[in-house]
């Protein structure tokens, strides 16, 4: 999963590059608002914290032409006013959750989960594909109640593919949401991370559809996700 920060304080920005990051996300990092503006048009992310505060552009602004451009990124937008109308115009502008700064990270990323759960159709925290089972409040996973060692870029690959189970996902798809942009990206090396992760949680659980992609499915009579 790939989140966009638009943030120009730098202190608060590596804070939330760096805890974005121990929680299993892929993160870029834009200081300006038309900075940010141009990744979120041109870069498919997950969801988008976003400043009101911003110079070039303010976030408002940002979020009012990504959602005239039909971007419907969920968006959380952090704000240091006080003034209950700036929220109001973030949401009228197309936000989809709010923080009021100063606030403790935990809620953020809380929020952000909360808001990913909402955009892929899911309603509960952990996420279950048969006897697999993806906790991303912990950033763990586990086959039949036994934790699995994965490297980052594994979690990030099993919890995408759980994220949209049972649709084809491109290889295209998967390189775009699993690197961040200083990424040497390659869509080869996604053979390589699946074929790691079927070792890990079963060789039958990821399906290669010829030509177009991967699934991620429950094996044969295993219960479907609630």
């Amino acid at each position: 999963m790939r989140i966009l920060v638009v943030e120009d304080d730098p202190d608060l920005s590596r804070q939330l590059k760096t805890s974005l990051s121990d929680a299993g996300y892929a993160v870029d990092h834009a200081a300006d608002g038309e900075e940010g503006h141009y990744l979120g048009e041109n870069e498919p992310y997950d969801a988008v914290v976003l400043d009101l505060g911003l110079p070039k552009m303010d976030g408002v602004s940002v979020l009012e032409q990504w959602r005239r451009g039909g971007i419907t990124t969920p968006v959380l937008i952090l704000t240091a006013r006080g003034a209950w109308s700036e929220k109001v115009s973030g949401f009228d502008a197309g936000a989809d959750d709010y923080l009021t700064k100063p606030f403790h990270t935990e809620e953020l990323l809380a929020r952000l989960r909360a808001l990913l759960r909402r955009a892929a159709g899911h309603s509960a925290p952990a996420l279950s594909c048969g006897a697999l089972r993806l906790d991303p409040r912990a950033a763990r996973a586990s086959v039949n109640g036994e934790p699995l060692r994965l490297t980052s870029l594994e979690y990030r690959l099993l919890h995408y593919l759980m994220m949209h189970q049972g649709r084809v996902i491109s290889r295209t798809e998967l390189v775009e949401h699993l690197y961040d942009q200083d990424f040497d990206r390659d869509s080869n090396t996604i053979e390589v991370f699946v074929g790691r992760l079927r070792k890990k949680i079963g060789q039958d659980r990821i399906e290669t559809v010829r030509g177009l992609g991967y699934r991620l499915a429950p094996l044969h009579g295993e219960a479907t996700e609630a």
